[in-house]
């Protein structure tokens, strides 16, 4: 089960990682950054104030590459920088939640560059491994992780200062949460807030920037239809995987390179609603409350073809009867291969609570 969910993940990793990376194999622009890590868990959930009684720490190896504008998309986004990281961080208490190693690519825009200091923000998506997990009998307080394997994200906020042409400072604010998307309950997941310093090591000094002028931006209109499927828990440690799917008719005007705007109408098929309305105090089930429609408005950041999509809908029509929510979410990170497919991953939220990841492919054009 934890194989099948984290092919599209890994999938994703390696597919961000090659694209990204994908210019001439060599050591130029390459450096090696070394940080140490310390902070403290989130308590998002009470249950956290009396199991966790430790500061986190950790530290993180990277490799990474810096980009000198040889396409438009690195002068637009101020020369970013790509990377692999593998961190490894402790979790305020390790007889219940044990550690967590994380692998995860990850790319760096930046706020502010100057000749000697750089502010700027980093993502990052991969695997984490956690050490310990859920088990009803020797670790029934661990509600948080109900996997070993499990979705790591990462956010940075960090400033990066030259001490020569080879050797920098790091330092900063990030972000970690780590879970497995509800595909294995318990699924509270773990946030940790830490600060960073380390240093970074150019294996070869980062050459010229380039700075060429920019064509004027020309105004798009993009239709895209798409089919998605993923799996869900019920939240009640089962360990059927219930199947789920989607159909979605998208528009988008390109108002910037950068930034596209735009909504859709949406049809989705949740399977286990019936086990999920059997719960004590739900209405009875009818077959049809497996689905639902709704339309949905969304904000597009883009970088050549790959882009960052943010999703807030509204049920219409079919609604959810098993949370009686009126609105639902999705993350995507989407990959247009050619001029006229796509495919990306999915996350539905209803607000902060987690449903559902979901792999898509689909059929675009331009007018």
């Amino acid at each position: 089960m934890y194989k099948r969910f984290n092919i599209p993940f890994l999938f994703l990793m390696i597919l961000v990682s090659a694209k990204l990376t994908g210019q001439e194999v060599s050591d130029k622009n390459l450096a090696v950054r070394m940080d140490a890590t310390f902070g403290f868990v989130l308590p998002e959930y009470q249950h956290f104030n009396y199991l966790v009684n430790k500061p986190v720490h950790g530290f993180e190896l990277s490799l990474s590459k810096a980009s000198t504008g040889k396409s438009y998309w690195e002068q637009l986004y101020k020369y970013p920088e790509v990377g692999l990281t593998l961190s490894y961080s402790t979790l305020g208490n390790d007889d219940v939640f044990g550690r967590e190693f994380g692998l995860f690519p990850y790319a760096q825009i930046a706020l502010i560059r100057r000749p000697k200091f750089l502010l700027n923000n980093q993502f990052g998506l991969g695997i984490g491994y956690a050490t310990k997990k859920f088990d009803l009998e020797s670790n029934y307080e661990n509600i948080s992780v109900g996997s070993h394997i499990n979705v790591h994200f990462n956010f940075k906020l960090g400033t990066k200062w030259m001490l020569s042409k080879r050797f920098a400072i790091n330092s900063g604010l990030a972000f970690t949460h780590y879970s497995n998307a509800n595909m294995a309950e318990p699924n509270l997941g773990v946030n940790l807030f830490t600060a960073f310093a380390g240093i970074s090591y150019a294996v070869k000094p980062v050459g010229d920037f380039r700075m060429t002028k920019l064509a004027a931006h020309e105004t798009k209109n993009e239709f895209a239809f798409i089919y998605a499927a993923g799996g869900k828990h019920t939240r009640a440690l089962q360990s059927t995987v219930y199947f789920t799917s989607s159909v979605s008719a998208e528009y988008k005007y390109h108002w910037k390179r950068k930034f596209h705007i735009g909504g859709g109408i949406d049809l989705s098929y949740d399977s286990a609603t019936e086990t999920e309305m059997s719960a004590p105090g739900k209405s009875d089930y009818r077959s049809i409350y497996d689905f639902r429609t709704g339309f949905h408005f969304s904000q597009e950041l883009v970088y050549d073809r790959f882009s960052f999509i943010l999703q807030e809908g509204i049920y219409v029509g079919l609604v959810d009867r098993v949370n009686n929510s009126s609105m639902y979410n999705r993350a995507i990170l989407r990959w247009k291969f050619n001029d006229h497919f796509l495919m990306h991953i999915s996350m539905r939220s209803h607000l902060h609570i987690l449903d559902y990841p979901e792999l898509g492919f689909g059929y675009y054009f331009l007018k």
